[in-house]
């Protein structure tokens, strides 16, 4: 009798009705491959952005803005490598216990927690092609997930289940830019969208660098931005180029892109960096080229993460050199309270699904 297991299958492009808790069949790990009984996985942009169609060059608006239009219709380039593979499980980050090893995996890895690396390098490390668990294959919102082995991560941390939840995406996703965009020591950072998930790992992570943080969010969650190291912190609304002045800023981090990019461009030095994995508050800028080539500003995109990302992470937590910034946690049948809590961006940091509460 095949073995069965609780599961949110997106079907389609569309509103929250796509997404479809049920029972699908345990997938059965092959050579390269382990089984991973899933203890929690962290809730992000992308999974409502790839439901929603949002990497598709026709949409323009912001990530809210989409929500609020008719989307059932599936994109050809609606996902981050084309047309997204529906009906299939998302879910980016996982949080596990390895439970099946197929042929020529890691043994060492039964019985162990582990994190999933999502971001899969197709042809290694010196090409740029990439596929993302939960995006291009099955991921973690489920009660188990088959993963490439090469992909998975021992832990050892004091850390929840669910606390680990909130790190391979967020994490993952801002230590890249930092590495991509070369921050050094005493430079001066700017963190947009600072309250979310990766936004939030952004400031704990350009402190553990030895950097100053100024931090853009709510003002309601200066405090808790104060506490992981931001040392300056402003409203989204606020005027920022009369608080701190034209080129004043050696690195922009900016996931929220929309109306205030040109804003980002002007607060950057000569010779400094503008680094983006996101676009929440819309993908289409204004951008004076002058900015760019008369200071000698670099613009990094990113998507692929590099080699040392993964094994950084794993090595922060276990020295206890960052820590979780756990929102709330929802059981996985509840995918659709977490995601419409997860649009008020009212939280600081991550909400979580855990696939095993009742």
């Amino acid at each position: 009798m095949t073995e069965m297991m609780h599961a949110v299958v997106t079907t389609g492009t569309g509103d929250y009705d796509r997404l479809d808790f049920r029972e699908v069949p345990v997938p059965t790990p092959g050579r390269g491959e382990v089984l991973i009984k899933v203890l929690a996985a962290g809730v992000n942009n992308t999974e409502i952005n790839t439901r929603l169609g949002w990497y598709s060059s026709a949409v323009t608006d912001s990530t809210a803005g989409t929500a609020d239009h008719d989307t059932d219709d599936t994109r050809e380039d609606g996902g981050w490598n084309g047309q997204s593979p529906f009906p299939f499980i998302q879910g980016t980050d996982c949080c596990g216990v390895v439970v099946q090893a197929g042929p020529g995996a890691d043994q060492s890895l039964l019985e162990r927690r582990v994190l999933v690396r999502p971001c899969i390098r197709t042809h290694g490390f010196d090409h740029w092609d990439n596929y993302w668990m939960g995006s291009d294959i099955d991921g973690a919102f489920a009660q188990y997930v088959k993963v490439r082995a090469s992909e998975v991560f021992a832990v050892d941390s004091d850390w929840t289940d669910a606390e680990l939840g909130t790190l391979p995406c967020a994490y993952g996703t801002a230590e890249n830019m930092l590495i991509r965009a070369g921050l050094y020591r005493d430079e001066t950072v700017l963190v947009t969208g600072a309250s979310g998930g990766v936004g939030s790992a952004t400031v704990q992570l350009a402190r553990r660098r030895g950097a100053r943080v100024i931090a853009v969010a709510d003002a309601t969650k200066h405090d808790r931005l104060g506490e992981l190291g931001a040392e300056r912190l402003f409203d989204r609304h606020d005027d920022l180029l009369a608080e701190l002045g034209p080129e004043s800023v050696d690195l922009v981090v900016d996931n929220v892109a929309g109306e205030h990019f040109p804003v980002m461009m002007r607060l950057l030095r000569r010779g400094a960096r503008l680094v983006s994995s996101g676009a929440i508050a819309g993908p289409v800028v204004s951008l004076d080229l002058r900015e760019l080539y008369l200071k000698d500003v670099r613009l990094i995109g990113t998507t692929a993460w590099e080699e040392q990302v993964f094994p950084n992470l794993v090595h922060y937590v276990e020295h206890h050199e960052i820590r979780p910034l756990l929102a709330g946690t929802f059981a996985l049948r509840d995918i659709v309270a977490a995601q419409q809590a997860f649009l008020t961006k009212r939280h600081v940091g991550k909400f979580v699904l855990l696939p095993w509460q009742a």
